[in-house]
């Protein structure tokens, strides 16, 4: 899952023209921390992996390789 999750985090900000800096500011994580999880050298918590999805605005599903759909799944209210 690692693997995945790093290249489809690559990916994402690549895609969306954003730096590591705008992303860690978004999640308020440190840009180091952000940084480890695009190498594959560190996992993000659960609670980062929702921020981070929201920020991209795809599924978590779609970040850790469970389907290759980006499309987020609505929000209940």
């Amino acid at each position: 899952m690692r693997k995945i999750l790093s290249q489809r985090l690559w990916e994402c900000r690549k895609k969306g023209e954003f730096t590591q800096r705008e992303v860690s500011i978004y999640c308020d994580i440190t840009e180091r921390s952000y940084q480890s999880y695009e190498l594959g050298t560190h996992e993000p918590k659960i609670s980062i992996l929702v921020r981070i999805a929201e920020f991209y605005k795809v599924s978590i599903d779609y970040l850790v390789g469970l389907t290759d759909d980006p499309t987020p799944y609505p929000r209940k209210k």
